[in-house]
Parts: structure tokens; C-alpha cells; sequence
């Protein structure tokens, strides 16, 4: 069995280039954050986000769990972590601090989770056009030296995991936690 705390070390977090170096330092901060945080409460840090967005900016984590993560759990996460990033995080600009659940959609945020993931349908959102092309949807083939493949329609493509934006499962609805 699958424990918490070897979840969270299933590869590097899947940090793309920000619009700047600060933004992109603000994510990694947040992640060396956050991960000890959930591993005490339990669930595992799957991604981070932190974008403009109309109403300001916004710190969005998704966390996950065996059996599926509760309000609960999103709650706990949040109180701990606003104290956390009021005193460590390195950045001037406010933010709205956001924990959810990931939903059939699950974003894929560690290296690891493109092996942990491999046969599953899956959306790659890459920064840099390849083959005329950002958008890439398939069967995840799994992560080897050239980056993360994936066999779509057209054919496997190979995508480094610099060019790699934004990665989510497609219409999951969890791992069996017995498995």
C-alpha cells in the first residue's frame, strides 16, 4: 500500500515557466510550503496555480486522497497554510487563497504522476506550438528521457517537460485505494 508521505515524493513538482521569474519563485516557495502541510493532514499536494484573475490575484492548491478529499480537508489545509504564507512566502502581493479538490479533471503536478498515470486519458497544454499545435489529448504513454509522451489520433508525440503548461487526467474518478 501507498502511503501518504511516499505520494508526495513521486518525482519533482511540475512548475511550467511563469509570465515572470517571480511568479514561477512564488510557486516553488509555495510548494515547499505546502507539501509538509499536507502530508500531515493526510492528502497529497497535486498542483499549484497562482494567476491573475479579475477579482485579483489567486493561489489556487489542489489536494487529493485515497477516497476522495472532503470540505473538510480542503478547510484544514487552508487554515494552516494562510498563517504559513502570511509569514513565509516571499511576495508583496496579496492573494486569495484557494483549496479544492481536483474533480474528474485532475491536474497532474509531479513528474512522477506521468508514470503513476500511464494508460490514462489525459490533455497536455503546452507553452510552445508543436506541430501547429498547444493542445495535445490521448492516452498518456508515460514520462522517458525526451519528456512526456502521448498517443493521440495523429499519432505520439513527445513533449519536454519545459514545454509542458498545464497536464490533467481526463473524466477520472480516482485510483482504487486497495490497489
Amino acid at each position: 500500500m501507498t502511503t501518504a508521505r511516499q505520494v508526495h515524493t513521486a518525482g519533482r513538482p511540475l512548475i511550467p515557466a511563469g509570465p515572470t521569474d517571480r511568479e514561477t519563485a512564488v510557486l516553488e516557495q509555495v510548494w515547499s510550503l505546502a507539501v509538509p502541510v499536507c502530508v500531515e493532514e493526510g492528502v497529497e499536494l497535486i498542483h499549484v496555480e497562482y494567476q491573475r484573475e479579475p477579482g485579483g490575484r489567486t493561489l489556487r492548491l489542489t489536494i487529493d486522497k485515497p477516497g476522495g478529499v472532503r470540505l473538510d480537508d480542503c478547510a484544514a489545509v487552508s487554515r494552516q497554510l494562510d498563517d504559513l504564507l502570511d509569514a513565509k512566502l516571499e511576495s508583496e502581493a496579496s492573494f486569495r487563497l484557494e483549496v479544492s479538490s481536483p474533480g474528474p479533471n485532475r491536474p497532474l503536478g509531479r513528474t512522477g504522476d506521468f508514470e503513476r498515470f500511464r494508460t490514462h486519458r489525459v490533455r497536455v497544454r503546452t507553452a510552445r506550438a508543436m506541430r501547429g499545435r498547444r493542445s495535445f489529448t490521448g492516452e498518456l504513454l508515460g514520462l522517458f528521457e525526451d519528456g512526456v509522451r502521448v498517443a493521440t489520433p495523429d499519432g505520439e508525440v513527445s513533449i519536454s517537460l519545459d514545454n509542458v503548461r498545464k497536464a490533467q487526467l481526463i473524466n477520472y474518478h480516482g485510483e482504487n485505494p486497495c490497489s
